[in-house]
């Protein structure tokens, strides 16, 4: 009678075990799919972010006049200084 009583608390051990290692897989599985899902969407936003941040500093750098060739670079102020001096060389 002791070894019968003994098989099944043996295989009532066994039992919660298995139970509680199939338990933990799919509780560890479900919450490190979550954690995995959150980091990509915290991800792809931060990737987003910096997109944005660096379309905005391109729009605004290509927006400011400052930063372009200046046109009228060499030109002088007066054309007629050169002629001046062509035609009197004193």
């Amino acid at each position: 009678m002791e070894d019968v009583m003994s098989r099944k608390v043996v295989l009532a051990a066994v039992a919660a075990l298995i139970v509680g290692v199939l338990a933990g897989y799919w509780y560890g599985g479900s919450r490190s799919y979550q954690v995995g899902y959150d980091k990509a969407v915290s991800d792809a936003q931060a990737a987003q972010d910096a997109l944005a941040q660096q379309a905005a500093e391109d729009a605004a750098k290509a927006a400011n006049p400052f930063q372009k060739v200046n046109p009228l670079e060499g030109v002088t102020s007066n054309p007629f200084e050169k002629t001046k001096e062509i035609l009197n060389p004193f």
